[in-house]
């Protein structure tokens, strides 16, 4: 089921571009492939072919084009590889924090890692275009079947239904990169189904505005999913949509200054009280953390096989030779880990057989603050998130004190290419030759260089710990926010908190623990007020100790190419 509907996301034809072009000229996103379905097509068979463009609107997350990992990609100007969705999105929210450093110095890259970028900076020129590429396609896709029959398109009442599921999702996808816009650059521009092609989208506004803007369009989508849905795998369900408003209600008071925590407890609770009954105690999460990242983790995601441990509520499907991406998991899988040389133990190597993959790169490593956080003695931790890391066990140190050495700093192992076993229990266990910790069903199959592991976007841990935090704020009962950080923690191993250490500074070391590489830290550090100032980590600012940043560095500029087009009509992020 999963490589059928893997096949059907990949193959599919840039068939939304029918109406698509790009504001940006030199990201252009038009069409170049001569067998692009054309409207005249989709007489012949509209339920296959609308279907493809929907399928568009979901691999755009997954893929950076439609011909490879660096092949034809949807926009130029980047590297293909660098360029896809959930990769760029990594790199512009844990590289400029205390959770990673990327040893290479790649173009615009360095500046991440250091916090010390700027409106030319070549990655957050290019990951705006990207997500406004995913916005344009989702966009094409509504007007598309706003009236298809005015296009010439039939459409019966059981396809109209399909339709109309489409629009929601549709719709969803786009609330998706309009949170990650929202959160990055701020007052950005309204690009809408409403506008007609080649209409130039204002700048909102105020982020304010912008933020209003979808918030009332993704209610309205909840609202209208249908109850009792079944979602199909690889497909965004209800709770996908009810945890994005989530997150959109609990940044609310960062992006307008206006708090919205009660919305953020009500939802929660919605999703919370849907999943209840089965999984780690009764709770709906996964029984075993790793299998969350592992291979076959897609039991766990909408549709999978697990329904009482349908822990991630927004996944992105990937399997090997169908989707062959430099970014999604392949990057969370090889960027870590490198290859052993003849001895195993060699500082800074390891057998990548270990998580199932052929070869690594050896380019990403922890920072010595965020490592600290799991209390390490000796290397190890008893919070059993860590079992995979790598540390001085393999020749790794804490300390970072030199910033292009891969062995300064501990690999923290997450995401990997092993298998769980079908009920979603992770076998654990130890090499007996190098003495390192391994996981996943033995013996492990290796695959050349794309792995197929999902990837998580939003899990159900993620919708507890939201709604913990919200206590904190006056919402909801905090007897019970201490309950739902005690599932976490209990899973992890770990002791359970009492209420008098269920705190902010508690809650953001926390959240680092169980989201660690989840795209979310410098959201969380910019809430909790300790991204600019209030605690440094090493290499912030481009010096070792770490020193504070300016204040308007919350925010990313608005690409210099982006406002030389708009000219005196765009406003510029401050301090840029």
């Amino acid at each position: 089921m999963k490589s059928a509907y893997i096949k059907i996301l990949s193959g599919v034809a840039l068939a939304s571009t029918l109406g698509l072009g790009s504001c940006i000229n030199d990201l252009d996103q038009l069409p170049q492939d001569p067998s692009v379905v054309q409207t005249p097509t989709f007489a012949s068979n509209p339920k296959e072919y609308i279907g493809e463009v929907m399928a568009k609107c979901y691999s755009s997350l997954a893929v950076s084009g439609q011909y490879g990992p660096n092949g034809d990609s949807d926009i130029k100007g980047l590297d293909g590889g660098t360029s896809q969705y959930t990769r760029g999105l990594f790199m512009l929210n844990e590289f400029p924090t205390d959770e990673c450093m990327w040893v290479y110095q790649d173009a615009g890259v360095a500046d991440l890692v250091q916090a010390n970028w700027g409106s030319d900076n070549v990655v957050v020129y290019g990951i705006y275009s990207r997500f406004y590429t995913q916005i344009a396609i989702c966009n094409d896709f509504l007007r598309l079947v706003k009236d298809p029959a005015s296009q010439g398109i039939p459409v019966d009442a059981e396809l109209q239904k399909e339709i109309d599921q489409f629009k929601l999702e549709a719709r969803a996808l786009r609330g998706m990169s309009y949170y990650n816009i929202i959160d990055l650059w701020g007052r950005a521009v309204i690009a809408w189904d409403d506008m007609a092609y080649g209409e130039i989208p204002p700048q909102a506004e105020s982020r304010e505005a912008l933020y209003n803007k979808v918030v009332e369009d993704l209610e309205d989508v909840l609202s209208a999913w249908p109850d009792n849905q079944q979602v199909v795998y690889g497909r965004i369900g209800k709770d996908a949509v009810e945890a994005l408003l989530c997150r959109y209600y609990l940044n609310a008071e960062v992006w307008t200054g206006k708090a919205a925590y009660d919305k953020c407890w009500t939802h929660a609770q919605n999703i919370i009280n849907r999943h209840k009954g089965g999984g780690f105690q009764e709770s709906g999460l996964a029984k075993n953390y790793l299998s969350l990242f592992c291979r076959n983790n897609h039991m766990f995601m909408p549709g999978g096989s697990l329904s009482d441990q349908n822990e991630i509520l927004w996944g992105i499907p990937y399997e090997n030779t169908y989707t062959e991406p430099w970014g999604g998991t392949t990057f969370l899988v090889y960027a870590p880990i490198k290859n052993a040389s003849e001895n195993a133990l060699d500082a800074g190597f390891c057998d990548v057989t270990y998580y199932g993959v052929s070869d690594g790169w050896g380019c990403m490593h922890a920072r010595q603050q965020f490592s600290e956080k799991f209390n390490f003695v000796n290397g190890y931790s008893s919070d059993n998130r860590t079992y995979l890391w790598l540390t001085e066990n393999a020749g790794y140190k804490l300390e970072n004190t030199k910033y292009d050495d891969y062995t300064d700093g501990y690999i923290p192992m997450k995401f990997t290419n092993v298998m769980c076993e079908a009920d979603g229990t992770m076998p654990l266990w130890e090499d007996a030759k190098t003495h390192l910790h391994r996981a996943g069903v033995q013996p492990v199959e290796t695959e050349p260089n794309h792995p197929s592991n999902d990837l998580p976007l939003i899990r159900l841990a993620d919708v507890y710990m939201m709604a913990a935090e919200c206590t904190l704020h006056g919402a909801g009962d905090k007897n019970t926010g201490v309950e739902y950080v005690n599932l976490i923690r209990a899973r992890a191993g770990v002791a359970p908190w009492g209420s008098v250490e269920l705190t902010a500074e508690n809650i953001l070391d926390e959240r680092a623990r169980e989201f660690y590489w989840e795209m979310t830290r410098r959201t969380d550090l910019i809430r909790f007020g300790k991204f600019t100032s209030g605690y440094n980590w090493n290499w912030k600012n481009n010096i070792y100790t770490g020193t504070p940043i300016a204040d308007y560095r919350v925010l990313y500029p608005l690409p210099a190419n982006v406002t030389a087009v708009y000219g005196s009509s765009m406003i510029q992020n401050p301090g840029y």
